[in-house]
């Protein structure tokens, strides 16, 4: 069993406070994601995990045993970097067995070991290239079949495809997600980019300044984001923020027109709010027969979808999906029709999500 638990967990440079107490419990196989702006301090916590960072207060346990006052060697994690961290002067072989080597393992478990993971990576071929001799996701599977011959009880990611190019990326997030889905080991991996936490996590950690803003799995986050914050964090296109306020058919967008619905907040909620619609939650109509409209201002054809931006009356910026088939002119008017039923709304002041 490779739990993590982390209570009160606090990390300070100098003056600044990077991590001023942090919880969080990590269950025994689960894939987490830990994502966030830069600065956000997701990177200190992993490496504090690790045992690259100490901890200036609060409990680390990994498996059942507090492990703040262990060294990284004594806590059995493996860690993949983003520089891939390779040996230049090692061949691809070496470089998979030389934390084995250190630890004096024997010939014939190294050689094993390595066969194991280089063949659940395909790295077979490579074992006696250096890596000046490979490509970007060439190295980075070294890089993760150097932490799986260690057999780790628990494997971490530092933002390991930010080097690599857009197609590279997609293909290195299956083949990583992949190979925990075979090796069932806890693992724990740092990304700023959502689409990467989306499509990889079983369970997303969002963090901003330090402090968990919500914990749940992908799809829970995206359909019931605890704040404005995860609301604009997750999902892209970023949701769109209007204000409005409570009226007797919906809500009031002022100049901006109606939105017309018959769910209702709780008594308790404040009469302005902010309404949140996903840009592919917005379906166009007849700008004339519609409650908000607004000019085309940009078209984006991506292939499978468009990206329209509307300006609003107010001058506010509507970001809608629509089909490939309907591309509207720069300059044409059109209805944006808001659904109800995946609509969001926060309190404005404290940016809260409110129950509907």
């Amino acid at each position: 069993m490779t739990d993590v638990t982390l209570s009160g967990l606090r990390k300070r440079f100098g003056k600044t406070e990077i991590i001023p107490s942090l919880d969080l419990t990590i269950e025994d196989g689960e894939f987490v994601v830990l994502v966030g702006p830069s600065g956000c301090g997701k990177s200190t916590l992993l490496r504090m995990i690790a045992g690259l960072e100490s901890i200036d207060a609060g409990d680390l346990s990994i498996g059942g045993k507090r492990v703040n006052d262990l060294s990284p060697k004594q806590r059995n994690i493996a860690m993949v970097f983003q520089s891939y961290a390779l040996y230049p002067h090692m061949k691809v072989r070496e470089n998979m067995a030389f934390s084995l080597q250190l630890a004096r393992t024997d010939k014939a478990t190294i050689a094993k070991q390595v066969r194991k993971a280089s063949d659940i990576l395909g790295l077979g071929p490579l074992l006696d290239r250096l890596p000046r001799q490979l490509s970007g996701g060439q190295r980075q599977r070294v890089a993760m079949g150097r932490a799986i011959v260690r057999n780790p009880s628990l494997f971490l990611f530092d933002e390991p495809l930010s080097n690599l190019d857009a197609k590279l990326r997609v293909q290195m997030r299956a083949e990583i997600r992949g190979l925990h889905d075979r090796l069932k080991a806890t693992t724990i991996y740092v990304t700023h980019d959502q689409i990467e936490a989306m499509t990889m996590a079983d369970k997303i950690v969002v963090l901003r300044e330090g402090r968990v803003e919500q914990v749940g799995r992908p799809a829970d986050l995206y359909a019931r984001p605890a704040n404005l914050f995860v609301a604009t964090f997750l999902g892209s296109p970023e949701m769109n923020l209007i204000p409005a306020q409570r009226s007797a058919s919906g809500f009031d967008l002022g100049q901006d027109g109606q939105f017309t619905t018959n769910r209702r907040l709780g008594v308790d909620a404040p009469r302005d709010i902010t309404l949140g619609v996903r840009p592919h939650n917005i379906t166009l109509g007849p700008a004339e027969s519609s409650d908000i409209a607004g000019t085309v201002a940009l078209v984006e054809h991506t292939g499978a979808e468009n990206l329209l931006t509307c300006s609003l009356p107010s001058g506010r910026k509507i970001c809608a999906v629509a089909p490939p088939q309907i591309a509207p002119q720069v300059g044409e008017r059109v209805g944006l029709i808001f659904d109800p039923l995946h609509s969001h709304y926060f309190d404005t002041n404290s940016g809260q999500a409110l129950a509907k």
